[in-house]
């Protein structure tokens, strides 16, 4: 992901389900907000830059 975006993933568990993306800071996608998983290269569309 680093060499197509400039972005570093990073997975963080979590206890509750939560599925969250964020961008230097910003949230991108929430599985909460959007009551489902991104579909593929949602994310990527997502990212600034």
């Amino acid at each position: 992901m680093t060499e197509q975006t400039g972005f570093e993933a990073e997975t963080v568990p979590g206890a509750t389900g939560q599925f969250d993306v964020f961008a230097d800071g910003e949230l991108v996608f929430s599985k909460k907000e959007a009551g489902r998983f991104p579909e593929e290269n949602e994310v990527l569309g997502l990212l600034p830059g």
